[in-house]
């Protein structure tokens, strides 16, 4: 039987996203998006709504983890890359592959969307 042990979501203005981007560029996209996902980016004529559904997607992990951003988390300890279909499929490292161990989580379901104005995921943590 599959049991939801985990949920989180968050929501961002890609405004926010824009701005630090305007400041700090590639720097701050090499410390929140792994190199697949940087690749990802650059595919995009406007990457922010891109940058903005990754940061929602992994802040939406870290909820539904239970973790928020105490210990040795590090944003690259989670990697969103399309599946076959395009739906995102969630890889888990380092202290946040382990603080999802401890609570039971087996298989991650991750939705985002997004639009010019705002970004949103959704994070759910499945024990099979």
């Amino acid at each position: 039987m599959t049991a939801v042990v985990g949920h989180g979501i968050d929501l961002i203005e890609c405004e926010r996203i824009a701005g630090v981007l305007r400041r700090h560029g590639r720097r701050f996209l090499g410390r929140v998006l792994t190199e697949k996902e940087r690749a990802l980016a650059d595919r995009h004529r406007d990457p922010v709504p891109f940058v903005a559904g990754r940061w929602a997607a992994k802040e939406a992990l870290l909820k539904m983890v239970g973790t928020g951003w105490r210990g040795r988390i590090a944003w690259t300890d989670m990697e969103i890359l399309p599946d076959a279909m395009g739906a995102p499929k969630v890889t888990l490292r380092g202290a946040t592959a382990e603080a999802a161990r401890r609570r039971g989580i087996e298989r991650v379901l991750l939705s985002i969307t997004h639009t010019r104005m705002l970004a949103a995921a959704s994070a759910v943590g499945l024990a099979e």
